[in-house]
């Protein structure tokens, strides 16, 4: 099901406004969040860890969670009223299916909100405490989250992409493009078109992930090394 949602009197309304300066204020308390309770000495990628978790918590937590309220127990966004469901609505333009209780995204947003969300707070403790624990739960979640990715956007890919609106450059670039970039990169993408709010889930995760399997490869072979040297001895 789809739901036609008709246009804006402007291109950039106050609901953009509001809920872009919101994202950045959740980057300004993540970043803050790890002057306070990170080491001084803490490495680049540790500190941008922690600043990507916790915003990654709080936007699942905020935005997403608000979206998981108004999409089930038979409510969805394109009938609610709020500052969520007009936030909603406006991304809904872009992308009307989050206008209606997809049952794909829905069920994508229960375990984003209620599985990823807490867990990106357990890997920025893990942080704090320095816990060469967290490469395994960052492994985990940077896993999920690309297959989120890859799940909200390929059945409208198979579908034909008749949920999308690219009809301006703010739908276009600011709430969907980079996300199709990987699916173009892929070749998955005929006429499709993403945007870029999507397509940090993509990079942050892909590079997370390569950092951690790094970090555990190495280890692992250290540990191996020192295993045959005492066997030697």
């Amino acid at each position: 099901m789809t739901v036609q949602t008709s246009e804006p009197p402007s291109i950039f309304t106050t609901t953009s406004l509001v809920s872009l300066t919101g994202v950045l204020a959740i980057y300004v308390l993540a970043h803050a969040g790890s002057k306070a309770l990170l080491p001084k000495n803490a490495s680049w990628t540790d500190r941008a860890t922690f600043i990507w978790m916790t915003f990654d918590a709080l936007i699942h937590f905020i935005f997403e969670g608000s979206f998981l309220y108004l999409s089930t127990f038979g409510r969805q966004v394109a009938t609610s009223t709020g500052p969520f469901a007009e936030l909603w609505m406006e991304y809904a333009r872009a992308d009307s299916k989050w206008a209606v209780a997809d049952p794909t995204v829905v069920s994508l947003e229960l375990l984003t909100v209620l599985g990823a969300g807490p867990m990106a707070v357990y890997i920025a403790y893990l942080l704090v405490k320095n816990d060469p624990a967290r490469h395994y739960w960052i492994v985990v979640i940077s896993t999920a989250e690309l297959y989120g990715g890859f799940m909200t956007f390929a059945p409208s890919w198979l579908e034909g992409s008749a949920n999308l609106n690219t009809s301006n450059w703010l739908y276009f670039w600011v709430y969907l493009v980079v996300s199709l970039l990987l699916f173009a990169e892929l070749g998955f993408i005929k006429k499709t078109r993403f945007q870029f709010m999507n397509m940090i889930w993509v990079v942050i995760p892909f590079a997370l992930l390569c950092d951690s399997y790094t970090a555990i490869v190495r280890s692992l072979r250290l540990a191996q090394a020192g295993s045959a040297t005492k066997k030697r001895i």
